[in-house]
């Protein structure tokens, strides 16, 4: 069934039609590209992704966001994380970064318990990526790394792009913590029963950051395209203050 938006754009393109002349197949077909656009557009305001913090008013957490020089470029670098500590209902999530600017520099990463001082002073990830490092946004499979979340426990990571790695002072670093909390039998029941799309919304509005975050970005890995998909996940970048990593995907 067509929505109403799709209707009236049809229409609109008859009244082309009648008053201007018959239009070629290829004028056609791009009248018809552009009304499912603008009615993607109207869908995707209408069913945006609202994320409901679990914690308002905790501590901020996250880090770093500003723009600093590296190697002569002027860049952003972005932890995708909540200003509180994010959520997370799996043992080993990807968590994603952004930087707007191709690297040439290494970047490190780090993922850090706080449960104790001796889990603390030794990391449960230690990562280097080599250059080239192009810009956008990146993620980071916990699952590939071996690195298994603890229920309950809060874990802090950092990207960190290495300007100069005998002055470590000069690094551009960014971060957020992520706790891993359990899964309800109602949210698993709505889980089970949600469309991929919907299962992002169920997240976001439980207040799973890491996981509404991460549903959404592997259906725009299998969609790179679709304009309502990065228009989603800009939308909950937004929420959080996350606007360098919005604009990229709008932009997209």
């Amino acid at each position: 069934m067509k929505t109403p938006l799709a209707v009236t754009a049809l229409a609109t393109a008859s009244a082309l039609l009648l008053f201007s002349g018959p239009l070629s197949a290829a004028d056609a077909r791009t009248k018809l590209a552009q009304a499912k656009t603008d009615e993607t557009k109207s869908s995707d305001a209408q069913s945006a992704i609202v994320y409901k913090a679990p914690l308002r008013g905790a501590p901020v957490t996250r880090v770093g966001g500003g723009t600093r020089s590296v190697a002569t470029k002027q860049i952003a670098l972005s932890a995708l994380a909540p200003s509180e500590t994010g959520y997370t209902m799996r043992d080993k999530p990807t968590i994603y970064w952004y930087v707007s600017e191709d690297l040439t520099s290494p970047v490190e990463l780090t993922v850090v318990s706080t449960e104790n001082l001796e889990e603390a002073a030794k990391p449960a990830l230690e990562l280097k990526l080599q250059p080239p490092i192009r810009k956008g946004l990146h993620a980071l499979s916990l699952e590939e790394h071996g690195v298994t979340l603890k229920p309950g426990v809060e874990y802090q990571w950092f990207v960190a792009v290495v300007n100069d790695a005998a002055q470590r002072s000069g690094d551009v670093v960014a971060g957020g913590s992520i706790k891993r909390v359990g899964e309800s039998d109602a949210v698993r029941v709505r889980l089970a029963q949600a469309a991929p799309l919907q299962r992002a919304a169920v997240y976001a509005g439980e207040g799973i950051w890491y996981d509404a975050l991460d549903q959404l970005s592997q259906l725009i890995r299998a969609e790179p395209a679709n304009y309502g998909l990065r228009a989603q996940r800009a939308g909950l970048l937004e929420q959080v203050g996350l606007t360098e990593a919005a604009r990229y995907d709008r932009a997209r």
